[in-house]
C-alpha cells in the first residue's frame, strides 16, 4: 500500500520530489525531443500530480527549474529556436467531475460572475501544439511548443501541411488581413491516414508506427521537409497568441473560433454551455463520441467564454486558471508482458495473446491482451519479458500496440510460433503467404463443438434436429469426442440428456441413420478440411468417386482438379496424413457411412445442359430458396460460385440484389431470372 505524505518523514518527501523530478525531466525528453516516450500520458499526468501535491504542502520547495514550472522540454538541437511572443502555456488537468467541479467553485471564489458565464468545449486532440506567425496576411513562420517560451523553427515542414494556410483570408471576402497575427494550433495524424499509412509500409516491407502522436511529431521535426511531405499531416486551430492592427479583436472564445473560421484556418469543433452542468453534459458527449472521431483525442478543453474574464483570472504557475483539461479515463498504458499464450479456436485457427502483468486501464483492470497473429508479433518485434504499451477503446479487446525498446535489458526473449497444438498436441500447419496457423486435427478438443456442428449441418451430413445445444451436451457429457462418435450413440446414451424423453430420442437416432445415406461429396463437406467447401468437395467426388481413392490422392493428382491449388492440395493431403483423422475415417466407415461418388450423379435423366457454365445467385428467389436453386444448377452439370467475376457465366437476379448485381453490370456478365434458369435447365 502506498504510503501517504503525512505517513513519511520529510526527508523522505524530499527525495521523493527530487526523483519525481528526475523521472519527469527524463520523460519530458524523451516526449519533446526525441519522440519517443515510454510511459502513457495517463502515467506521466500521475507523477505530475503527484509532484503538484508535495509542492502545494511545501512551497518553499518550488523551484525555477521544477517540472512544473514548465511547460514542455527545451527545443532540440538542430532546429533554430525561435521565441513566442507570449508563452504558449499548458492546462491544468482533472481527472473528475468532482475535480472540475473544484476549478469551478476555486475560480468563483476570485469572481463571482463566473456562477452565471458561459462556456465553450473542445476535443483535447493528442497531437504537437505548433505556433503559427502570419504578417499581413501572410505565413513567415511556424515552430513548435518547446518549453513553452522558446520553441523550433519547422517554418518549412509546416508548409508542407496542405490545410495550413499559406495566405490568409482563403477566401477573399473583403476582410483586410490583420496586421500581425499568431495563431495556436495542433499538428497531427487523422486515424484512417495513420492506418493508411501503415499498410503502405508494411506492404512495402517497412517499419510500422505505433500511434499517431509520436508519427506526427516525428514527421514535423524532421530536418528534410520533403520527408514531412510524404507523412499526412493535418491541422486543427484553436486560439490566438497575439493579434495586432485589428479594431474589433473577438470577445470571446466562440467569437475568436469564428474569426479563425473566417480567414480560412481549419478550427477545432466545439460545443457551447451555458452551465457547468451542460459542461459536464459536453464532456460526457466527448467520452462517448471518442471512438468516432477521426483524430485520436484524451480529453476535453474546457475554456470559460469571455476572454476578458478568463484572462483576469490569472495562472496558477503557469497553467491558465481560466480553462481547465478534463482527461478521458486512460485507454493506453504501458506494462510488461510475462508471457505469449495461444487459443485455439473454433475453426483451427491458433491465436495468440499477451499475458501481462495486470494494469488498470479506464477503469478495467486488464491481464491479458491480444496479439493478433503470429505475424503481428514478428512485424513488431515484440518479445517476452518487453515493457509493452497496452490500447483498450470501448468494448474493443485490449490489444498490444508493441514494445518499449528503449527499456528493453538483454534478458528479452524472442517468441517463435508454436509447432503442436497447445490443445491436443498434434503438428499445427502453415504455409507461406498466410496469416494463419491451423490445428488440422479433426478431433482436437477446442475444436470439437464447432466440428461436429459443422459435420451435422444442413450442407453436410444435415442430421436433423441436432442443433448446436444438442452437439454442447452431447460433448460434455462425453458422449462424443469425434464426429464418428454420433453413429455409436445409443437411445439411452440420449435419455441421460436434460431434455431428452423416448420420442426426442428416436427422432435423433433416426436423423443420425438417415444421414448414411448421403452422397459423397456431402460427406467430404462435412470432414472440414480446409479451403473445401461444397463445391470443391463436389468436383472431388466427381473426380475419385471415394473416400478411399480421395485419401490415396497425391499433390499433383489434387492440383488437376478445378478450383485446387496448391494450398487447398497440402491442406487436403495434411489432412489425410494425420493419423487421429485416419481413425475417424475407419470408425465412420465401419457403421456403414462410407458413400460412392455414384451417389451424387443423381437421376441419369437429368439433362447435362448446364455443362461447363458458372452461376451466381443475388436476391431473393420466388421458385427456389438458394439451397434448391443452387441443387438444380449443379445437378444439370453447371457450377454455383460466391462472388462475381470474370469467369462468371450468368448472375441469376431475384428481388432486391446486392452488390452483386452491380458488379454483373460493370463486368458485362449476363443476367437472368430463375424462369430462364428453368429455361436454360431443360
Amino acid at each position: 500500500m502506498k504510503a501517504t505524505l503525512g505517513d513519511m518523514s520529510n526527508v523522505n518527501v524530499r527525495n521523493r520530489l527530487e526523483h519525481l523530478r528526475r523521472e519527469i525531466n527524463y520523460h519530458n525528453y524523451r516526449y519533446h525531443v526525441l519522440d519517443e516516450p515510454v510511459i502513457s500520458d495517463y502515467e506521466y499526468d500521475q507523477l505530475m500530480a503527484e509532484l503538484r501535491t508535495i509542492e502545494m504542502e511545501h512551497p518553499e520547495w518550488i523551484t525555477p527549474d521544477s517540472p512544473t514550472q514548465r511547460v514542455g522540454a527545451a527545443p532540440a538541437v538542430k532546429f533554430e529556436k525561435v521565441k513566442h511572443p507570449a508563452p504558449i502555456l499548458s492546462l491544468s488537468n482533472a481527472f473528475s467531475e468532482q475535480d472540475v467541479r473544484d476549478w469551478f467553485e476555486r475560480i468563483v471564489k476570485l469572481d463571482a460572475r463566473i456562477r452565471t458565464v458561459d462556456y465553450v468545449v473542445e476535443p483535447k486532440i493528442d497531437g504537437l501544439t505548433v505556433v503559427l506567425h502570419y504578417q499581413k496576411g501572410t505565413f513567415i513562420q511556424g515552430a513548435t511548443r518547446g518549453d513553452g517560451e522558446v520553441g523550433e523553427d519547422v517554418t518549412n515542414n509546416l508548409r508542407t501541411i496542405k490545410v495550413l494556410p499559406i495566405r490568409i483570408p482563403v477566401d477573399p471576402k473583403g476582410l483586410p488581413p490583420p496586421e500581425y497575427i499568431v495563431v495556436r494550433g495542433e499538428v497531427f495524424i487523422a486515424i484512417k491516414d495513420f492506418e493508411a499509412l501503415n499498410k503502405r509500409l508494411e506492404e512495402a516491407g517497412e517499419k510500422t508506427y505505433l500511434n499517431p502522436r509520436n508519427t506526427a511529431a516525428g514527421s514535423l521535426r524532421q530536418l528534410d521537409p520533403n520527408l514531412t511531405a510524404e507523412r499526412p499531416l493535418t491541422l486543427l486551430t484553436y486560439d490566438i497568441v497575439t493579434l495586432q492592427g485589428e479594431l474589433q479583436p473577438p470577445q470571446s472564445h466562440l467569437e475568436l473560433l469564428s474569426y479563425l473560421r473566417n480567414y480560412g484556418f481549419p478550427v477545432v469543433e466545439e460545443v457551447h454551455c451555458n452551465s457547468l452542468d451542460k459542461v459536464l453534459d459536453a464532456y460526457e458527449y466527448y467520452s462517448k463520441k471518442r471512438n468516432q472521431l477521426p483524430y485520436e483525442v484524451d480529453g476535453a478543453v474546457i475554456k470559460v467564454n469571455p476572454l476578458e474574464l478568463a484572462n483576469s483570472l490569472g495562472f496558477v504557475g503557469k497553467d491558465p486558471r481560466g480553462a481547465l483539461a478534463f482527461k478521458f479515463p486512460a485507454l493506453e498504458m504501458t506494462t510488461k508482458l510475462i508471457d505469449i499464450g495461444v487459443n485455439v479456436g473454433r475453426t483451427g485457427v491458433l491465436t495468440p495473446y499477451a499475458i501481462l502483468e495486470p494494469i488498470n486501464i479506464g477503469g478495467v483492470v486488464v491481464k491479458q491482451a491480444t496479439l493478433h497473429n503470429f505475424d503481428y508479433i514478428a512485424e513488431k518485434d515484440i518479445r517476452i519479458g518487453d515493457r509493452v504499451s497496452v490500447k483498450r477503446a470501448g468494448d474493443v479487446i485490449p490489444y498490444v500496440i508493441g514494445p518499449i525498446t528503449a527499456l528493453r535489458t538483454g534478458s528479452e526473449q524472442i517468441y517463435h510460433p508454436p509447432l503442436i497444438c497447445p490443445a491436443c498436441n498434434q503438428p499445427v500447419e502453415h504455409f507461406e503467404g498466410e496469416v494463419a496457423w491451423y490445428c488440422v486435427n479433426a478431433a482436437c478438443p477446442a475444436q470439437l463443438i464447432r466440428n461436429i456442428e459443422h459435420f451435422v449441418s444442413r450442407n453436410a451430413m444435415d442430421i436433423v434436429g441436432m442443433g448446436i445445444k444438442i452437439v454442447t451436451q452431447l460433448v460434455s457429457a462425453n458422449l462424443v469426442h469425434d464426429v464418428a462418435d454420433l453413429y455409436y450413440l445409443s437411445k439411452n446414451d440420449l435419455l441421460k440428456l436434460e431434455g431428452f424423453a423416448n420420442k426426442k430420442a428416436e427422432n435423433i437416432l433416426q436423423a443420425i441413420e438417415v444421414s448414411k445415406t448421403r452422397p459423397l461429396d456431402r460427406l467430404i463437406t462435412a470432414l472440414g478440411i480446409r479451403g473445401v467447401g461444397e463445391v470443391v468437395a463436389r468436383d472431388l467426388a466427381t473426380t475419385f468417386k471415394n473416400i478411399d481413392n480421395l485419401s490415396k490422392a497425391s499433390f499433383e493428382d489434387l492440383q488437376q482438379v478445378e478450383g485446387i491449388g496448391p494450398n487447398i492440395a497440402q491442406a487436403i493431403l495434411d489432412w489425410f496424413q494425420r493419423e487421429r483423422n485416419q481413425v475417424v475415417l475407419e470408425k465412420l466407415k465401419a457403421t456403414g457411412v462410407w458413400p460412392k461418388g455414384e451417389e451424387i450423379t443423381g437421376d441419369s435423366l437429368i439433362p447435362d445442359t448446364l455443362s461447363g457454365l458458372t452461376f451466381v445467385i443475388t436476391g431473393t428467389l420466388s421458385g427456389f430458396t438458394r439451397d434448391q436453386a443452387k441443387s438444380y444448377i449443379e445437378s444439370r452439370g453447371g457450377k454455383v460460385t460466391d462472388s462475381v467475376s470474370h469467369h462468371t457465366d450468368y448472375l441469376i437476379a431475384g428481388d432486391k440484389p446486392g452488390s452483386k448485381y452491380d458488379k454483373a453490370i460493370k463486368l458485362e456478365i449476363p443476367i437472368v431470372d430463375e424462369d430462364t434458369l428453368k429455361k436454360m435447365g431443360g
